[in-house]
């Protein structure tokens, strides 16, 4: 771990910590050139140690830094520190969606469009540029405080060996949004981060998670083997239009998932545009009865 007033590669002058994860940490720094505060991610030692690691590092870095678009974190150098490949990304002012999501609980049905809306536009950017970002959950995802989504955190879930479930470590926090086939040991697609997109869309409606266990590998398994839970189990009045996207989202194969993330988008635009289609689902009790029912 690097010690605070640090200097890596004669340019960047170590802040404070901003995370850690299994396979790298993330701190706060100041280019010494620009005076900007920066946030620098660096491989771990221990990760270091294996050549293929800082191989992959390296390669999606690269991948990532020819990315160039508002919705997605900037990546603004490259370098190597010890021996130790490491990237310098924009400092993004704002909260995770995992931090809004344990203040608030859960979104409106109109942010959370709004969110996905954009999330849409970054995946799709990431695609063009034949970018699977691979862990796309949360925690990966910020919201400034003028309400841009921006997606971060690119060239490291490629390595984090959450892709090969060897023991539960290895997939922390991701185990919850991964695509079936991924946690099958699959190669990941385009319609891998697809299916994490509905499960992050399903936890911005509900605010809960549609599959938990004691541990990652329950989890995973539960995503493999049982049947993806309408939102509509947990609030009855999640309406049709809303359902329809999350479940094509997540289904189990790829194949009878969206085509591509702009067909998502297109879904969820019908909808924006459309204020009668995100009106409350009602049961046919109500409807015709008008007994309530749970929200």
């Amino acid at each position: 771990m690097m010690e605070i007033n640090a200097i890596i590669d004669s340019r960047y002058r170590v802040v404070s910590l901003l995370g850690e994860g299994g396979m790298a940490e993330v701190y706060e720094a100041q280019d010494i050139i620009t005076r900007k505060l920066v946030a620098v991610k660096i491989i771990k030692d221990d990760v270091s140690l294996n050549q293929q690691n800082i191989i992959r590092f390296e390669r999606e870095a690269r991948a990532s830094a020819t990315i160039s678009h508002p919705n997605i974190v900037r990546v603004l150098n490259l370098g190597t520190f010890k021996g130790k490949p490491y990237m310098v990304n924009e400092l993004v002012k704002g909260v995770t969606l995992e931090e809004a999501l344990q203040n608030r609980g859960r979104y409106t049905y109109a942010e959370a469009l709004d969110i996905m809306d954009q999330l849409c536009v970054a995946v799709d950017v990431a695609h063009e540029n034949m970018v699977i970002h691979r862990d796309i959950k949360p925690s990966n995802i910020y919201i400034t405080p003028d309400g841009i989504l921006k997606l971060g955190d690119f060239g490291i879930a490629v390595y984090s060996n959450a892709i090969k479930i060897t023991k539960s470590d290895d997939i922390v926090g991701s185990a919850h949004y991964l695509a079936p086939e991924i946690s099958q040991g699959k190669v990941a697609t385009a319609q891998s981060d697809i299916y994490s997109m509905g499960v992050t869309f399903f936890e911005l409606i509900t605010g809960r998670l549609p599959f938990e266990g004691e541990s990652n590998i329950a989890v995973a398994v539960k995503h493999i083997k049982e049947r993806f839970p309408s939102p509509r189990k947990y609030i009855s009045s999640c309406p049709r239009a809303i359902e329809k996207i999350i479940m094509h989202a997540c289904r189990k194969h790829p194949s009878d998932r969206y085509i591509n993330v702009r067909e998502m988008q297109k879904d969820i635009q019908k909808i924006k545009a459309n204020p009668k289609l995100m009106e409350p689902h009602r049961s046919f009790w109500v409807k015709y009865f008008g007994f309530a029912t749970d929200d």
